[in-house]
């Protein structure tokens, strides 16, 4: 353990629309084995509980803490910086980690008590646009190109350990300095771009409603990748409510 005897707490992991029991039991035992106890699981394909994810996990379910969410937004509200895994950015501008990296990263803002989350995919089609469109940055594993295929409790596993080796070993991490000002959770920056849009909205911004959806993801991911302070997003409020000629922010 840590020589100051701190208590960190581990990142949360996410597991969304897993097709397969015997998965999340494994990702269940991986987590389990390097000290990450918080699982979150959105919408399996063959419900919950399951048998199958009971076996697999070899009783490590029964050791930690398992939710059940009906939608990625509401499974990240009260995180503060989400990380999506991926093998591919598909275009979109976000800070790229390799697992080593990212747990550096995540154990600097644990530290300075920020809520962090790992999010990974369906076995076969992974995370969707969408959905990378709401985490800060992304987690890439360097593999093989010509057989780049890592199975999902695999993935876990390997962020897992790096999670383990970095929180069990003597180390220095650089403090994450905002001032008074502290990163805003999931939940209040989905409200101010729920607000946002539908301002643009009522401003017929969105002229083609063919390309409102890449739109509407453009403009999420401005937010999603800038690691917004609930200062500045109540500033932003109060830009949106001068806009109106509203005296006072919402």
């Amino acid at each position: 353990m840590n020589k100051n005897n701190d208590k960190i707490n581990p990142p949360v992991i996410i597991l969304s629309h897993p097709q397969m029991g015997e998965n999340i039991g494994a990702a269940a035992r991986a987590m389990l084995n390097f000290g990450i106890t918080e699982m979150r699981i959105i919408n399996p394909r063959d419900g919950w509980p399951n048998e199958r994810a009971e076996a697999t996990a070899s009783g490590a379910l029964g050791q930690m803490n398992v939710t059940i969410f009906d939608d990625l937004p509401t499974s990240i509200a009260d995180m503060h910086f989400v990380f999506a895994t991926t093998a591919r950015n598909r275009d979109m501008v976000k800070p790229e980690f390799c697992p080593k990296a990212a747990m550096i990263e995540t154990y600097t803002r644990i530290k300075s008590k920020q809520n962090i989350a790992f999010i990974f995919g369906a076995e076969q089609s992974g995370l969707t646009n969408n959905e990378l469109t709401m985490c800060q940055a992304i987690v890439n594993v360097p593999t093989n190109p010509d057989f780049s295929s890592i199975n999902l409790a695999q993935s876990v596993l390997l962020l897992a350990y790096e999670w383990n080796l970095l929180n069990t070993k003597t180390h220095t991490a650089h403090n994450l300095d905002m001032g008074d000002s502290f990163p805003a959770k999931q939940d209040e920056v989905n409200k101010f771009i729920g607000r946002l849009e539908n301002e643009l909205e009522e401003k017929n911004f969105f002229r083609s409603e063919g390309l409102k959806p890449t739109m509407q993801r453009n403009i999420r991911n401005i937010f999603s990748r800038s690691d917004i302070t609930d200062q500045e997003l109540r500033t932003l409020h109060g830009v949106l409510s001068a806009l109106r000629g509203n005296k006072s922010a919402k």
